[in-house]
């Protein structure tokens, strides 16, 4: 029986448990007992390997359509085992509207390691063909992008990719399974900030790097453990339970989040608004071509950085606060918050300063319509 992915989410692997708990415990050793001293069991220390991880990676697998799963300890963790398969010399060809970590990490560190990272429009496959060189090795983007919502074809990327035996690693932290499964569409790995909508509490900071090559998984899991930055038991059973609920919460938001996009539209003090619902989004069509839905994520434009900043700060709903993903709305402006840490030598990847970013949590549609309402006609009349 083929199931669908709210079922899923609950149907989850068996606990490593000879007890059969409904509910997966919690493993919360740093070691096993072995049963000689010249033999290893399955597990023997948990940096290496814990039944609650297991199950945790297990069930991000399964749900992203792979055989394997890695869970690390963030998000960036995550990328940067992924990065660790590089040599120096090697490139990497990545997005040039990343997180303001993933660019900080590319810049102050594998340069470090002569580990050189090529930023381009990954929505224009023509320039990433271009930019291909015999020492390109991996491909990173996001789509959507954060922050501003562009659109790459994985499809056409991973061909690519593929034809140019480059490896391809798409960020789906932005939809998460339930709404799109980059691997189905050819690629090599998928990264996730489990921190976002995989865990949804705002309680859990995690990361996970998921494909279906086994040789692939191999290096991950080899990373993981030499570099021990595998997620902890308390962690993972945290993100496990998230897990559960990741359907009925995504499927909220994205709906909300569309009412909140048309209703920014409709300001018009509002210049700009990135929203991959919007049928007048440059990257709709492919948008709805690879995915199954838009996201709880939007963004805009106001024309003025401290029109902005005055409307993030008049939100009453809304905590002021990096990260999406959680069961409560936020709101940021991302060039002085989660991409405040792009090296000035990069500032044309800089978000604009006037963007305003929204990640929308299950409140009720109309009293975050209305505490956005109240904010920019208080800002308005500020200014």
């Amino acid at each position: 029986m083929t199931l669908k992915a709210s079922t899923r989410c609950v149907n989850t692997p068996p606990a490593v448990d000879p007890h059969r708990a409904v509910a997966p415990p919690i493993y919360q050793t740093a070691t096993f007992r072995q049963s000689s001293a010249v033999e290893f069991g399955e597990y023997d220390y948990t940096r290496s390997g814990n039944p609650t991880r297991t199950v945790l990676e297990q069930q991000l697998a399964d749900l992203e359509g792979g055989t394997s799963a890695a869970a690390f300890t963030s998000g960036m963790a995550a990328i940067t085992a992924l990065t660790r398969l590089l040599n120096a010399g090697d490139e990497i060809i990545a997005s040039n509207d990343l997180y303001g970590g993933t660019v900080r990490l590319f810049e102050k560190v594998l340069s470090r390691q002569a580990i050189t990272v090529r930023y381009v429009d990954t929505k224009d496959l023509e320039i990433v063909k271009d930019s291909l060189s015999i020492r390109t090795k991996l491909i990173i983007c996001e789509t959507p992008s954060n922050p501003l919502l562009k659109i790459t074809d994985i499809r056409r990327l991973a061909e690519i990719a593929s034809a140019s035996g480059v490896l391809l690693a798409v960020d789906n932290s932005m939809l998460s399974p339930i709404f799109q499964r980059p691997l189905a569409l050819g690629a090599d790995v998928v990264i996730h900030s489990a921190t976002k909508f995989l865990c949804g509490h705002s309680d859990v900071t995690a990361g996970a790097l998921v494909t279906n090559d086994p040789e692939l998984y191999e290096k991950i899991a080899f990373q993981q453990n030499a570099e021990g930055a595998a997620l902890s038991p308390f962690e993972s059973w945290l993100l496990f339970r998230g897990l559960k609920t990741l359907a009925l919460r995504v499927e909220r938001q994205n709906e909300t989040a569309g009412k909140i996009a048309q209703f920014l539209k409709s300001r018009p003090e509002i210049t700009e608004v990135y929203y991959p619902g919007l049928h007048d989004h440059p990257g709709h069509a492919l948008h709805r071509s690879q995915a199954q839905g838009d996201g709880a994520v939007l963004t805009f434009t106001s024309g003025d950085p401290e029109l902005s900043r005055t409307i993030v700060e008049a939100t009453r709903l809304l905590s002021i606060a990096v990260s999406f993903g959680s069961v409560g709305s936020t709101i940021s402006l991302p060039c002085r918050m989660s991409h405040a840490s792009i090296p000035a030598h990069l500032q044309q990847l800089a978000p604009p300063s006037d963007l305003v970013r929204v990640s929308v949590g299950i409140e009720d549609s109309d009293d975050l319509i209305e505490d956005l309402t109240n904010a920019l006609d208080f800002a308005i009349a500020r200014f």
